[in-house]
């Protein structure tokens, strides 16, 4: 990533974004779209099918997802950018129907609530930056004063406000990006669609970028989809995740429940100082005193312990504990499945087709 606005620094994670911040009225046929929002599914599939050329790209789909932030993975074909392209509108569906934020996806009123990061590049040869997000805002419906002024703001929060009068033919790929990501913030959508948003970036350009979504994320005032095929970019970012394979729905994850779930079971590797009389192994007394405070704990060896925590007790009562009995914690992990076996299982065909709910 270039230095050109990279030092314009990033908002704070607890203030809203400037484009992501929806303090312009909403169209008259919209106006109860931002209360509902908060309250209603981000998205709800009911036998979703879409046939394009004959060939049919999405069969039968039925979820629900609710999350703040929501993956959707699949391998090359699976019908991911399909079912963004039809949740966008620009493919009809066959059989079925779609919701977006409780609304139809047919009605005009939802589609100026959403915000969309396309895979490919869109640009307008000979207009600089600043201009093509302004004409973006302007056709997301923003009178022509106030499209310019948050098109400054949200150059300057994507950490590209000193660039931002250059053409953006001239941008690098990383600026390219951010600028993509400008222009479906600058309205202050309700939902973000992001399709591949770390496509091509080097490492920095690519923190940047996942940073800039999850304050996007926290701020609460859009919901994000991110459509990629980089695991560790959804684990990062998402709460749910939805993976396709062949046109159907393998699998639904809920990661946020699954990490609030796996918070107490610790797989532990520890080393005891030398035993300083007989029988007073510092590892045994390490175990013997987790039992005493509640813990469930496993022995696979004398240096692998798995242990299940109580509720009353905390990572750092484990830490404490381990001091006071001269036992070092080389290691701590959380046991849970990674997003990587979850999609390989899912591949495989060990889940079955399900429902969000």
């Amino acid at each position: 990533m270039e230095a050109d606005g990279a030092g314009a620094g990033l908002a704070d994670a607890t203030t809203p974004p400037p484009g992501v911040r929806n303090d312009q009225p909403p169209p008259a046929d919209g106006a109860d779209l931002a209360t509902d929002a908060r309250s209603q599914p981000v998205i709800e599939l009911q036998n979703l099918s879409v046939t394009l050329g004959g060939h049919p790209v999405l069969k039968s789909l039925t979820t629900r997802v609710t999350g703040r932030c929501i993956g959707l993975l699949g391998p090359n074909g699976a019908g991911k950018t399909t079912l963004l392209n039809t949740l966008l509108g620009f493919y009809p569906s066959t059989t079925g129907s779609a919701k977006v934020l409780g609304r139809d996806i047919r009605e005009r009123a939802v589609r100026q609530q959403i915000g969309y990061m396309p895979e490919n590049d869109s640009f307008i040869a000979g207009m600089s930056g600043v201009n093509f997000v302004r004409y973006m805002g302007e056709l997301s419906g923003l009178p022509p004063e106030q499209a310019l002024e948050r098109a400054h703001e949200v150059f300057f929060y994507v950490g590209l406000g000193e660039a931002r009068y250059r053409n953006v033919e001239a941008y690098s790929l990383g600026m390219k990006q951010l600028v993509k990501l400008a222009q479906a913030i600058i309205h202050g959508p309700r939902l973000l669609f992001l399709d591949e948003p770390t496509n091509g970036l080097d490492p920095p350009a690519r923190t940047r970028m996942l940073q800039l979504i999850r304050e996007i994320r926290d701020s609460g005032e859009a919901r994000v989809i991110i459509s990629s095929h980089l695991l560790r970019d959804v684990e990062e970012c998402c709460e749910e995740v939805l993976i396709l394979r062949h046109g159907e729905i393998a699998t639904y994850c809920n990661l946020a429940e699954q990490r609030r779930s796996i918070e107490k079971f610790l797989l532990l590797q520890v080393v005891g100082a030398p035993a300083t009389d007989a029988g007073a192994d510092p590892v045994d007394a390490f175990v013997a005193g987790l039992r005493d405070r509640g813990c469930e704990v496993g022995m696979q060896n004398r240096r692998r312990l798995r242990a299940v925590l109580p509720p009353t007790m905390e990572v750092r009562n484990v830490y404490e504990l381990a001091t006071a009995l001269n036992v070092q914690i080389r290691g701590l992990d959380h046991k849970r499945d990674s997003l990587e076996d979850i999609f390989l299982r899912a591949m495989e065909g060990d889940h079955r087709p399900g429902d969000g709910s």
